[in-house]
């Protein structure tokens, strides 16, 4: 009887440590975007008047929108980098598509920079097109692994063209 015991007890911790290693590497992959972009955004926080004075599409708006907007994109990237993270560290070769995405996201957290620190809307217009090439052969690395992380991806490559076509306008109405 006490060794049914032990077997199940052992069992019962062998399960909880699986459970706490697929976890902690998904809340890591959510918290890296998502505690850069709180930060970046803590260094920007006084260029919010500047960017409310500018002319353009949806700028008021976009105040209320950005958070929102990165805060979903971002727990959708996490969760597609956990995906990848998970496939490497069960053996599966991602062609360095874990790699590429880091590379992507350090390329994204430029971007705030060159928009609201230095104002250089068509600079960080063009740095956004960079952005989406980027993503996109993220996307493309990440279909090749796991097509469904590849899918999380499509919200961001979205958000990408649309806030490219807001940055285009801030640029041409206030620039141009």
């Amino acid at each position: 009887m006490k060794s049914v015991l032990k077997k199940d007890k052992k069992y019962a911790v062998k399960k909880e440590n699986k459970r706490i290693n697929k976890i902690i590497p998904l809340l890591i992959n959510i918290m890296i975007p998502i505690l850069a972009i709180i930060l970046i955004g803590y260094i920007n926080r006084n260029t919010l008047d500047t960017y409310r004075s500018l002319k353009g599409i949806l700028v008021n708006e976009m105040v209320i929108i950005f958070p929102v907007g990165y805060g979903i994109i971002y727990i959708l990237m996490g969760v597609s980098a956990y995906r990848i993270y998970m496939r490497n560290k069960s053996g599966v070769d991602d062609k360095g598509a874990y790699f590429t995405y880091f590379i992507q996201l350090c390329i994204n957290f430029i971007w705030p920079f060159l928009f609201f620190t230095f104002r250089l809307y068509g600079l960080s217009f063009i740095w956004l097109i960079i952005l989406l090439v980027a993503v996109l052969i993220t996307f493309y690395k990440f279909f090749r692994v796991d097509k469904f992380s590849s899918a999380l991806l499509i919200p961001y490559i979205a958000w990408i063209v649309f806030i490219s076509f807001l940055n285009y306008f801030i640029w041409f109405y206030n620039e141009m």
